[in-house]
């Protein structure tokens, strides 16, 4: 059996604060490093990650003498000498928590760090409080020629970024930030479209047709375009919503038959794994565009169901064509799902409809 993998918070452990002390010591050579580490290791191991990355933040802030410039010309100076991406989001979160009163120069930062560790989460305090001035910028970033900055344009204006606090005003009104995603909308970075398809399908959630209608403007025969709207549309097409699976050309009803549709073992325990198998059959003579999605009812304490949907593939079947299908699922705990012993419905949904169902049963320890 193998080791668990350590908790994500362990990347900033003891080793990771004294290397951040060393490369501030580095650039710095009047730095207090014994001071920062006092402050930055201060019941380390009762803080979650994102309190550690704050932690450390605000050591540095105490530690530091003059004025926030000063602070900002070392920071910069210690960015290129940290070893990890994700340890360098304590750099823009100390902008966000200690340039609020110097905009302009907060912004320039902002879009620095980026380069070397995102600076999606502490843009957002901006967006509050600056929200028009933030935006003018964040739309000339979209313009950017580094990839990193382009995509905090998006990113960090998600109205529902993971991991940080919604943007209410974005949420209610889209429009506000749609220039931004309009100068995106075709980038040639996999990096930063993901982020607009994310940014997008946060959009869905609260505002369904306007994306819809937004996305019908858009240039969707060519190849980045089309990959954002794929996956912009991922939880509308999910829920069968006709027009999504219209705009990525699977709005027809699927003329297939379903052969074989296999659930097994069909009874299993917690942490055994299991497999989905079928054949789809065209019954038409022309080729069709198919979403072909599955469905877990899952069982919750109530005795109720709530279903859960999931990606099998998206292809062309030829006219009269076969296509075999397979997908192997570990039933185990996340932390987002829990799970409960009893019947389990399986569905098969292609195009949105669903098209056969069988079941497993969950069994106690």
């Amino acid at each position: 059996m193998t080791d668990a993998a350590p908790a994500l918070k362990e990347i900033f452990n003891a080793e990771r604060l004294a290397h951040i002390a060393d490369a501030m010591l580095a650039v710095y050579p009047a730095f207090d490093h014994r001071g920062f580490l006092q402050r930055a290791s201060h019941h380390l191991a009762e803080r979650s990650l994102m309190q550690r990355l704050a932690q450390v933040s605000d050591s540095l802030h105490q530690v530091l003498p003059g004025s926030y410039e000063h602070s900002l010309e070392l920071l910069y100076a210690l960015a290129p000498r940290l070893n990890s991406r994700f340890v360098c989001i304590f750099l823009p979160h100390f902008v966000a928590s200690h340039g609020a009163h110097d905009f302009a120069r907060s912004m320039a930062a902002l879009k620095f760090f980026t380069g070397f560790g995102s600076s999606e989460f502490a843009v957002r305090p901006f967006l509050v409080s600056h929200q028009h001035a933030t935006l003018e910028h964040m739309q000339d970033w979209a313009l950017d020629p580094d990839e990193h900055v382009r995509r905090l344009a998006s990113e960090g204006s998600r109205p529902r970024l993971p991991w940080s606090f919604r943007l209410e005003q974005l949420q209610a009104d889209p429009q506000l930030a749609a220039p931004i995603l309009e100068r995106l909308k075709n980038d040639p970075s996999l990096y930063v479209r993901k982020s607009v398809a994310n940014h997008l399908n946060d959009i869905t959630k609260d505002h369904p047709q306007w994306v819809l209608e937004r996305l019908q403007g858009w240039p969707l025969e060519q190849p980045h375009s089309a990959w954002i709207a794929r996956h912009a549309l991922r939880s509308l097409i999910k829920q069968g919503d006709r027009q999504a699976l219209t705009l990525i050309g699977a709005g027809a009803r699927a003329e297939v038959e379903v052969h074989g549709f296999a659930v097994a073992p069909s009874a299993l325990h917690l942490g055994q794994t299991l497999s989905l198998s079928l054949q789809l059959l065209s019954t038409h003579p022309e080729p069709q565009r198919l979403v072909v999605d599955y469905a877990i009812d899952y069982v919750k304490a109530s005795g109720a169901t709530a279903s859960k949907v999931f990606k099998l593939k998206t292809f062309t079947l030829p006219g009269h064509g076969r296509q075999t299908l397979a997908r192997q699922q570990p039933i185990r705990e996340f932390t987002t799902r829990r799970h409960y012993p009893g019947r389990h419905a399986v569905h098969l949904l292609v195009n949105g409809e669903r098209l056969a169902s069988s079941h497993f049963d969950l069994l106690l320890p």
